[in-house]
C-alpha cells in the first residue's frame, strides 16, 4: 500500500506542477483589456494579465484598452510566466511578447490600466510606470478623475435600478 500511495503522491505533485508551468502559445482571443485566450494543448486557455486591472466594458477607456491589447498580442506567439489561478480558475500570468515586452507593463506605461496593488503590491516597476503615465496624462489618465475598475464593478453590483417617468407610467432602466 505504501508504494501505491507514494506513486499517487508523486503523480499529484507532477500534475500540480504541470498546471502551473510556464508555456508559450498563440493569442487567439482578447476578451477584455486584461483577459486574453492563448492556444495551449489544442485548446484556448483564458489568461488574466498579472498585476493590472483594465477599465471594464461599458466604462470609459474600456474599449480603448481592449483595442490596445488586440494591437499588441492578437495572433502572436507569447510566453507566459505563470503566477497561479484567480478565484474564477483562470491562469494569472505575465505575458511576454517575442521581443521581450511584458504586456502588463506596456499597458500601464501607455495609460490603459491601473497597477492592481491588491494583487501585485510589491511590483515597483508597475508602480513607477503608473506614476509616469499619470504625470504624462497618458490614456485614461487624461481624464480628470478616472474611476478604477474595482470601484466601477462594486458600484454596478450595488446600484439600484433607475426609474424614469414617461406618460405617467414608470419604466425601469437597467444599467
Amino acid at each position: 500500500m505504501k508504494p501505491m500511495m507514494h506513486v499517487l503522491f508523486v503523480l499529484g505533485v507532477l500534475q500540480t506542477a504541470a498546471v502551473h508551468a510556464d508555456f508559450s502559445g498563440e493569442v487567439v482571443g482578447v476578451l477584455e483589456g486584461d483577459l486574453i485566450e492563448v492556444r495551449h494543448r489544442q485548446q484556448a486557455e483564458r489568461i488574466r494579465l498579472n498585476g493590472i486591472d483594465c477599465p471594464e466594458k461599458g466604462q470609459p477607456f474600456g474599449t480603448g484598452a481592449k483595442q490596445a491589447v488586440i494591437a499588441l498580442v492578437f495572433g502572436k506567439k507569447v510566453t507566459l510566466k505563470i503566477h497561479g489561478l484567480d478565484k474564477y480558475g483562470r491562469t494569472i500570468a505575465d505575458v511576454i511578447l517575442p521581443e521581450g515586452t511584458n504586456v502588463s507593463r506596456q499597458l500601464v506605461k501607455d495609460g490603459w490600466c491601473w497597477w492592481y496593488r491588491k494583487y501585485a503590491p510589491h511590483d515597483s516597476i508597475l508602480e513607477t510606470l503608473e506614476r509616469e503615465a499619470k504625470n504624462a496624462k497618458m490614456g485614461l489618465w487624461a481624464d480628470a478623475a478616472p474611476i478604477p475598475p474595482w470601484d466601477f464593478r462594486r458600484n454596478r453590483r450595488g446600484q439600484a435600478p433607475e426609474w424614469i417617468e414617461m406618460d405617467s407610467a414608470p419604466v425601469e432602466v437597467m444599467p
